[in-house]
């Protein structure tokens, strides 16, 4: 039964913050759980660390001196970022349990009243999920947030920082792939040296696009053997890894000592700095780590990498050092080179699945990124598909998914080598970890209230080390790492730019709305007809009345009985509660029957597909209705009110007042137990709902600039015709679907 419940919780949005008060077993089920969902890219990263940092100038010599150069980098890069970092630091500056740039965005703008939505509203501060209330202000936690709000320009650049952080993350989904797909299948080279290099890309293209041709079935699946691949895997590696570190240099422990790190950057120079590029691919998939923490417990994230991750990568990297000390000749296939021959095949299928998992969990993170984003009105509404019935974060995009097949085979093809995909992965990898440094410094002092002492050690050590390793990743953008930075500017100017044009369309809106004088000028009759039926006028509008309105009133003649205004918004936390989801309200007086409802969602909820929103509206109306006279006293004296309807299975229409079942104090008399307006509503809703949606089209004022021309007429334009509209968004029905034409001047 808890297993159930806990189910329902994650099929209705319930905040994940729940899932870290779990107990014990349960969280080694979940820590067990997210091995297959969450470390495969970071487990895969030993296929090509090593071939990636010695790809360059850096030669190795008699005494070995590089090679545990190198390895003490790799180990304490491990430990201080991905463990101190992430596992003790990072992971608990988490939004209602959701991680990744954009939830640490929503936690600052939460905090620092840096609103990123344009229709925010004082009650939704009063969401159970919201949760401002902490410890007193500091001097500190006071200035930083006076200091956003004096100056304007800062909190754009802020975001501009974070769209820059979200782009590379996207770009890990591209390279990703690409890089552990083809890592992986050239170790059939070293049993058939003469295969050519074209074949080995030919099979890695064939399992990209396998991959991504599998996503519309979901992880739900495939997931029970994702654990037991990675399980195995990191076994694997680190087992391999003691038999070389005991066959080929008991000794190698000591690279361990930083002060290895001192004398390789001494004696290799600018070329030393140069190869620590790939020395920052050991952490890849540690922002994957932190962006999938909703599927899982905090707790779970921490025990799966601190007791099997961790040990069995030091291992892995102890090992392949340890024969690379006594094979220099074999550095570019020193992986696979290290493997002991009779187990070279399995470790070779049990890699290449492995591949292909990490590669999943990075597209899926991807998929909930673009989903934030168009939540949040930073990119066009896509084609969400829930592809698991019971975890709610398991999405599919089909535009997203064939974007990333396309560039991801556009890479594999075009630079047809691992080292150069290292490089551009490099810059990505280091370019999201540095943004991710920044945001937790700022949630130190606004959301944590600590001193700045705190925050300033925090940046200056770890933004230090990923500064170092971003200095080298950029240093080798002419060599491939130049195309994570062209995908970056793409993506951050359709993000933008998309941004930009839908806050342009709401300040219009909010400009042009009809004034409720002109409203209660016309009389109950709004100046025409009121036919049968309900009418529901969408608008991004949260007060008065929006101008789609003001046009149906001049140029129609006859208007429905019922008009209601709908605003379905986003708010600043990952979910809302079903309970929280409605705000209704009365516009105008009683006898106009007008009411705005206001349906918020938070940033990882999906609209249901299927969901039953005719009647939930109603229902949600006439609740509102039966208690709008009451004071809160007598609200609280009152009996509840018991109004059901019946779920007609083939066809959830309610067509008659018959369907609705109400019980108030034992009264079972339809007519006698609710008011006359809200049966004037049922028999309303009887005569059916007509949806009426503004289609507008945004130009820029002829005097505009030529950019914003650009940005507005071209740009924005071609991403409004070519994406989902937004009554395909909100599924609504066709046959009863009114679209009203009106062109906005931004």
């Amino acid at each position: 039964m808890k297993a159930t419940s806990q189910v329902e919780s994650l099929e209705h949005g319930i905040f994940r913050q729940d899932l870290k008060k779990v107990p014990y077993s349960s969280a080694l089920v979940l820590a067990y759980q997210s091995l297959g969902v969450v470390y495969g890219d970071l487990s895969t990263s030993p296929l090509y660390v090593y071939k990636t940092t010695f790809s360059g100038k850096l030669s190795l010599h008699e005494d070995d001196e590089e090679i545990y150069g190198v390895l003490s980098f790799i180990f304490w890069t491990v430990t201080l970022v991905a463990l101190f970092k992430y596992i003790l630091i990072v992971i608990t500056a988490n939004d209602n349990g959701e991680g990744g740039t954009f939830a640490l965005y929503s936690l600052l703008c939460r905090h620092a009243k840096l609103s990123i939505l344009p229709n925010q509203q004082d009650m939704d501060e009063k969401l159970c999920a919201y949760g401002i209330e902490g410890s007193a202000e500091t001097w500190q936690s006071s200035f930083m947030v006076s200091f956003f709000e004096k100056h304007p320009k800062f909190c754009k650049g802020l975001l501009i920082f974070v769209l820059l952080g979200t782009s590379m993350a996207v770009g890990d989904g591209v390279f990703t792939p690409a890089i552990s797909v083809l890592s992986a299948v050239s170790g059939v080279k070293i049993k058939f040296t003469g295969l050519h290099e074209n074949y080995i890309v030919i099979i890695s293209c064939v399992i990209l696009v396998g991959l991504f041709s599998l996503q519309h079935h979901g992880t739900q699946k495939v997931a029970f053997i994702f654990a037991p691949i990675v399980t195995a895997w990191l076994l694997c590696i680190g087992s391999i890894g003691i038999y070389n570190i005991i066959k080929w240099n008991p000794c190698i422990y000591q690279a361990l000592s930083p002060v290895y790190m001192v004398k390789f950057l001494r004696s290799t120079g600018i070329e030393g700095w140069v190869s620590l590029g790939g020395v920052v691919l050991s952490i890849t998939g540690v922002e994957a780590m932190f962006a999938d923490l909703g599927h899982f417990s905090a707790m779970s994230i921490k025990i799966a990498f601190t007791f099997l991750v961790y040990p069995c990568l030091v291992l892995a990297y102890l090992g392949e050092a340890a024969f690379l000390s006594r094979h220099h000749e074999d550095i570019q296939r020193s992986f696979y080179k290290a493997i002991p021959e009779p187990i070279f095949w399995p470790v070779f299928i049990v890699a290449t699945l492995a591949a292909v998992i990490g590669s999943q969990a990075v597209i899926s993170a991807t998929f909930s990124i673009v989903s934030q984003c168009s939540a949040l009105n930073y990119f066009p509404p896509v084609k969400i598909i829930h592809t698991s019935s019971t975890i709610h974060g398991q999405i599919y995009i089909p535009e997203v998914n064939w974007m990333l097949m396309s560039i991801c085979l556009a890479v594999t093809i075009g630079l047809r080598d691992t080292n150069m995909i290292g490089h551009a992965y490099g810059l990505a990898v280091s370019s999201v970890m540095f943004v991710t440094t920044c945001l937790t410094a700022m949630v130190m002092i606004i959301v944590w209230k600590q001193n700045i002492a705190t925050m300033v050690m925090f940046l200056v050590f770890f933004g230090s080390v990923e500064l170092l390793y971003l200095s080298s990743a950029l240093y080798k953008i002419p060599e491939g790492g130049w195309i994570p930075l062209v995908l970056s500017v793409i993506f951050m100017a359709i993000m933008y730019i998309w941004n930009y044009g839908t806050l342009k369309k709401y300040q219009f809106d909010v400009e042009n709305k009809v004034s409720m004088n002109r409203i209660l000028s016309l009389g109950p009759s709004l100046g025409m007809v009121r036919v049968p039926g309900i009418g529901l006028v969408y608008t991004n509008l949260v007060t008065g009345v929006p101008a789609v309105f003001g046009h149906f009133v001049t140029n129609l003649p006859a208007f429905h009985q019922v008009v209601l205004f709908i605003c379905v918004k986003s708010v600043q936390v990952p979910y809302v509660c079903e309970k929280e989801r409605f705000l209704i309200s009365r516009v105008g007086p009683k006898e106009y029957s007008m009411f705005r409802c206001i349906i918020r969602y938070g940033y990882k909820d999906v609209l249901h597909e299927n969901y039953d929103f005719e009647n939930k509206l109603v229902y949600e109306i006439i609740q509102f209705v039966e208690r709008e006279d009451q004071d809160d006293m007598e609200a609280l004296n009152s009996p509840p009110l018991n109004l059901t309807y019946i779920d007609h299975h083939e066809e959830k229409i309610v067509r008659s007042i018959q369907d609705f079942h109400v019980g108030v104090s034992g009264k079972e008399n339809l007519e006698g137990s609710l008011k006359e307006e809200s049966l004037l509503i049922l028999k309303a809703r009887e005569s059916g709902v007509a949806h009426i949606l503004g289609h507008s089209y945004a130009q820029a004022k002829k005097s505009s600039s030529i950019l914003r021309k650009f940005a507005i007429n071209v740009v924005y334009t071609f991403l409004s015709k070519n994406f989902r509209e937004h009554d395909v968004a909100l599924s609504l029905p066709h046959t009863s679907l009114l679209e009203v034409g009106m062109i906005y001047y931004v």
